[in-house]
């Protein structure tokens, strides 16, 4: 099994990977729980010293200005948590809660934060007996962080609140974790504030966006040259001397993986010395590029600053080495509002020209000799017609939700709160436009793999012929129209895997 330690600088977007998305055990470097133990003993200074603390010796909010006696200040944490576990809707996925306590975990063990080790250790036992917290899908406002679904996970560690059991059901806390042999925790001044002011959800979200970002963005290059052969484009537009007179280096990377996708192709070399051949092809494809390109210097731009949140310490007070315990503003999720919604942006214009070229595959006047809809026999048969539809819906969703969510603040908490990062909803919706995404080019890769076998016996690149093969044996060949939603499912599963990328990498190198 991997294990993945939690060091004083975090953990890596691969760690949480195999956090969120696998059964990686996860453990504390003892440098880690040092750092915890001596931001704690301040917090039990000021405690003794009877100091007016934000978090430790008063409400939250708009309450901060009211003591809280010494006596009930555990009594407060426990009250903070069931009153912030105030989500409602349908529980998030298993990866995003792992993530997010994984990212609560590492916040809390960068020692800022002062919270006794047991406590991080105690969401790290969660983890390793694979206990997910039920954490609804609203109720974060991306600031002071995801406070409701950070409090949903807290709340397990009291022995209260739900856990998401193995079929997707609702199951109580206290069972389960006496079932797994663990013990409730008792919070003590500050823990509680501490478990639930970051920005641990949206960043868990980004990251896997970021990951899954990066495979589609290639995989739109394939479908996009799998779709230009298909309708006999030209492969001139793609020659790296025309990418370097305009440097964006998504552009190039782009380019330079189509036009080696298009090589080593009898398709291509049929028309390549046809005058009455087009000049210029349509936007569509000779710009793929251009948009997939700033699509993938987007997505760098979000790495950045997913690369910085997970450097940082997202708390509110946080405990300094020098004594002191200062408010922060750290917990505001505007940088991470601002990159998925930024990256949401990106990827829906990834799909909204991988769907035009589907439209050109399929509409007889600008397939270039193809048939009707890629059907041999248009008009008893409708061919792909439908699976346009789809993907044009798709690309309708993806506009509005391409609508950033970070200019949509709300004042909140007696407006002490008076500007959110809706941080939360923005990473939210991103997967959506990425699952969408995988829809889109599924769609694509089914036209263009239709195209490529009705330009036979013409037999084209290497590219086209590991896609033709891989699809093939979902969809069959040309004919007859089929049931196409299996097919469709097929494809989606072919793009978002690796297998097909990695039949086309065996033949022609590693794509960017």
């Amino acid at each position: 099994m991997t294990t993945v330690t939690i060091q004083p600088t975090g953990v890596s977007p691969a760690d949480v990977l195999a956090v969120a998305r696998g059964t990686a055990k996860v453990v504390l470097d003892p440098a880690t729980v040092d750092a915890m133990a001596t931001s704690r003993a301040i917090v039990d200074g000021i405690e003794s010293s009877g100091r007016p603390v934000y978090g430790v010796s008063t409400g939250f909010g708009a309450l901060a200005n009211t003591f809280v006696a010494p006596e009930r200040r555990a009594e407060l944490q426990h009250a903070l948590i069931r009153s912030h576990a105030a989500g409602v809707g349908a529980p998030m996925p298993r990866e995003v809660v792992r993530a997010m306590m994984l990212l609560r975990v590492r916040s809390l063990a960068l020692g800022h934060s002062g919270v006794r080790p047991l406590v991080a250790e105690a969401l790290l036992d969660l983890l390793n007996h694979d206990i997910t917290p039920w954490v609804p899908e609203h109720g974060s406002l991306g600031a002071s962080g995801d406070l409701a679904p950070l409090a949903h996970c807290a709340l397990v560690l009291l022995g209260e609140g739900w856990v998401l059991g193995p079929s997707g059901e609702r199951q109580d806390a206290a069972d389960v974790l006496t079932g797994a042999g663990l013990k409730p925790i008792e919070l003590a001044a500050k823990e509680g504030l501490a478990l639930i002011n970051g920005t641990d959800g949206m960043l868990g979200m980004l990251l896997m966006a970021i990951h899954d970002a990066a495979h589609l963005f290639t995989m739109a290059d394939v479908t996009a040259a799998l779709g230009i052969e298909a309708m006999l484009g030209s492969e001139r537009p793609f020659l790296p001397e025309l990418h370097a007179i305009r440097p964006h280096p998504g552009q190039a990377a782009s380019a330079a993986n189509i036009h080696r996708l298009l090589q080593d192709s009898r398709v291509m070399d049929s028309h390549r010395d046809d005058l009455a051949h087009a000049v210029q092809d349509a936007y569509s494809m000779r710009c793929a590029p251009q948009v997939a390109g700033a699509a993938r210097d987007t997505l760098d731009f979000a790495r950045t600053v997913a690369d910085r949140e997970l450097v940082s310490v997202v708390d509110n007070p946080v405990v300094l080495p020098d004594g002191r315990v200062e408010s922060t503003g750290n917990f505001h999720g505007a940088p991470l509002g601002f990159a998925a919604d930024f990256l949401a942006i990106a990827a829906a214009e990834v799909g909204a020209i991988a769907e035009r070229r589907v439209d050109r595959l399929l509409d007889v006047t600008r397939s270039r000799e193809l048939p009707a809809f890629l059907s041999p026999d248009a008009g008893v048969n409708s061919g792909l017609m439908i699976a346009q539809y789809t993907a044009a819906g798709i690309v309708a969703e993806n506009r509005r939700l391409a609508a950033p969510a970070s200019v949509d603040s709300l004042p909140t908490s007696g407006m002490q709160e008076d500007h959110v990062s809706m941080g939360w909803a923005a990473a939210k919706k991103l997967r959506t436009v990425l699952d969408n995404l995988s829809s889109v080019l599924a769609v694509e890769l089914l036209a263009a793999v239709r195209g490529l076998q009705l330009r036979a016996p013409l037999v084209p690149s290497p590219a086209g012929r590991a896609a033709v093969e891989a699809v093939q044996a979902f969809a069959g060949e040309p004919g007859p129209d089929i049931f196409l939603a299996p097919a469709m499912e097929a494809a989606r599963r072919t793009v978002s895997d690796r297998d097909l990328r990695t039949a086309i990498e065996r033949e022609i190198g590693p794509l960017a």
